[in-house]
């Protein structure tokens, strides 16, 4: 699949729900509600056999950006999905029922920004000890 015809689905997809979009020659950037994230992510994986490469979370102060990063091997593009979450409001669908390798992922970003990814089938501790305080998440500026 085209790079052209990648954007202009995620575009009319997204609808509404696509905040912001910029390319440059080999990667292509879309900021997306939340609630768009798992159709965004379901057609890049099933439909455009988009490989999942990983998410990345980083604490901005104002908010949490989570960046999800697919990699279209045939077209050598990356695509990154970039969903804002407010502080009072952590949470965010799992991708793990479309892919399952994001399990891991997400249990890091869960254990050390403090999101909750919703429906994940095991967000226990990964990376820090099971007597790490609650709701003391390394990674975030505000702690």
């Amino acid at each position: 699949m085209k790079k052209l015809e990648i954007i202009e689905n995620i575009k009319v997809r997204s609808e509404k729900e696509l905040l912001a979009f910029s390319e440059k020659p080999k990667r292509i950037y879309f900021t997306i509600e939340k609630s768009a994230l798992s159709k965004i992510a379901k057609y890049l994986f099933r439909e455009v056999k988009a490989r999942f490469i990983t998410a990345s979370g980083v604490d901005t102060r104002s908010n949490i950006e989570i960046l999800y990063h697919f990699s279209v091997d045939e077209a050598g593009l990356v695509v990154s999905l970039r969903v804002i979450l407010e502080k009072d409001n952590l949470e965010i669908e799992s991708l793990t029922p479309i892919i399952l390798c994001t399990e891991w992922i997400e249990r890091e970003i869960h254990e050390l920004l403090g999101v909750n990814f919703k429906g994940h089938p095991n967000l226990k501790h990964l990376l820090l000890k099971d007597d790490w305080p609650e709701g003391n998440y390394p990674l975030r500026r505000d702690q």
